[in-house]
């Protein structure tokens, strides 16, 4: 039998900046295993999710959904324990009373992988098709490279200041996540 824990409400969190006014992630979270909640630049809360270290997983959000990370609330837990996690992350959801967008329709939007293939243009579509492996691999890093770029360039207005490495061995497949 498992012992009782408290949920800290998420209304009793602070708002932290998702990014401070030195560019930086917020570094208390780094190697900290906790439950998270995202929120737009007007406090709404966007998503609710668990982590072992949340640090790297709010980077990761940020370069799949920018528009919609400006604070976080985060809980940090010192035994990890996967159910107690997700019952704070559901007690959360509870508290927002709806769904919040990225634990619903859009989950995969803020979890998986970005797939540069669909950025694909007609020329390089049919480029694809005509290639064999080795092309189609070449073409899709290409793609992945290009699509990386665009993501940079959209955070550039954020002034973020902590670095962004992309695994390599996943562009050949056309997609993108950092490593």
């Amino acid at each position: 039998m498992s012992s009782p824990f408290t949920i800290s409400p998420l209304a009793n969190l602070d708002y932290i900046p998702y990014v401070d006014d030195r560019g930086k992630f917020p570094e208390q979270f780094s190697k900290q295993i906790g439950v998270y909640a995202i929120f737009d630049e007007n406090k709404i809360l966007q998503l609710v999710h668990y982590s072992r270290d949340i640090y790297l997983s709010l980077k990761q959000h940020m370069v799949r959904q920018p528009q919609a990370c400006y604070w976080v609330k985060a809980y940090v837990i010192e035994k990890p324990n996967r159910s107690h996690l997700e019952q704070i992350k559901e007690a959360w959801i509870a508290e927002n009373d709806s769904i919040p967008q990225g634990n619903g329709e859009a989950f995969s939007q803020w979890t998986d992988p970005i797939d540069a293939k669909v950025s694909m243009t007609d020329e390089e579509k049919e480029t694809y098709e005509k290639s064999d492996e080795l092309g189609q691999m070449k073409l899709l890093k290409n793609v992945a490279r290009r699509v990386q770029a665009e993501i940079l360039e959209r955070l550039e207005p954020r002034n973020i200041q902590d670095s962004f490495r992309f695994n390599p061995k996943l562009k050949e497949k056309g997609l993108l996540d950092l490593k």
